[in-house]
């Protein structure tokens, strides 16, 4: 298992999805395998795990990358930055928040946004295309990977996702009714989920990564679509 680091083009560790970061990801195994000399990699069982900004990464991966990946679940995550940008000043922001950064934290998440991306959307509206996986929607619907997109209607982060992780489930179903897809909605915090205590065994049971399923899907968890397992 790798952890990586989103790097982006202008920012450490808040990659927005760029596109070296994602060509960085799709060369991981061969990265893994020269740092490594030991090491034994089966590339036709490669599969890509994130959520909140690592989902995003995920999407852009089966997009730009879909032969690399034996499956994908892709958590909480953005799929149209743009959108994203305009939503940002609807993130909470308490009093402690206020006196930390001194102005709406999603103030700052959009002067963060536009230093990495080269401007807001309005004056760069291709480099956020570039960056969403809505742009490339008909990429992933074809791509034959088996993915999971999982969304929350209880996120405070990535606000409405419905409109985001949602819109593109639809997207995708509605390009490609028979694409390996499920999707995963429930009321859960920002990324929780992907704890190993809480939903990630299901995830990785679903991808057929573990053998037996331990932890069982609340009920107030809907499913969309069939779970089908990695190829």
């Amino acid at each position: 298992m790798i952890s990586p680091d989103g790097m982006g083009r202008k920012l450490s560790y808040k990659s927005y999805a760029y596109r070296g970061q994602i060509d960085d990801l799709a060369r991981m195994p061969e990265i893994a395998e020269r740092a490594l000399p030991w090491l034994r990699l089966d590339h036709s069982r490669i599969y890509a795990i994130g959520s909140s900004m690592g989902g995003h990464e995920t999407l852009m991966l089966v997009a730009r990358y879909p032969k690399l990946l034996a499956g994908a679940a892709a958590m909480d995550s953005v799929t149209d930055l743009s959108l994203r940008y305009r939503q940002l000043p609807d993130t909470q922001c308490d009093a402690a928040c206020l006196r930390h950064w001194g102005k709406p934290y999603g103030l700052v998440l959009q002067a963060a946004m536009r230093k990495e991306v080269g401007g807001a959307p309005t004056r760069v509206p291709d480099a956020y295309e570039a960056r969403s996986p809505m742009t490339f929607a008909s990429a992933i619907a074809t791509a034959g990977v088996p993915l999971q997109i999982w969304w929350s209607t209880a996120d405070k982060i990535v606000t409405d996702q419905n409109t985001q992780s949602g819109r593109l489930y639809e997207a995708l179903r509605q390009l490609n009714p028979k694409a390996p897809l499920s999707g995963y909605v429930g009321h859960w915090r920002h990324s929780r989920e992907m704890r190993s205590t809480e939903l990630l065994p299901v995830a990785l049971h679903q991808l057929g990564l573990l053998p037996t399923l331990g932890k069982q899907l609340p009920r107030s968890v809907q499913v969309l679509g069939a779970a089908t397992g990695g190829r």
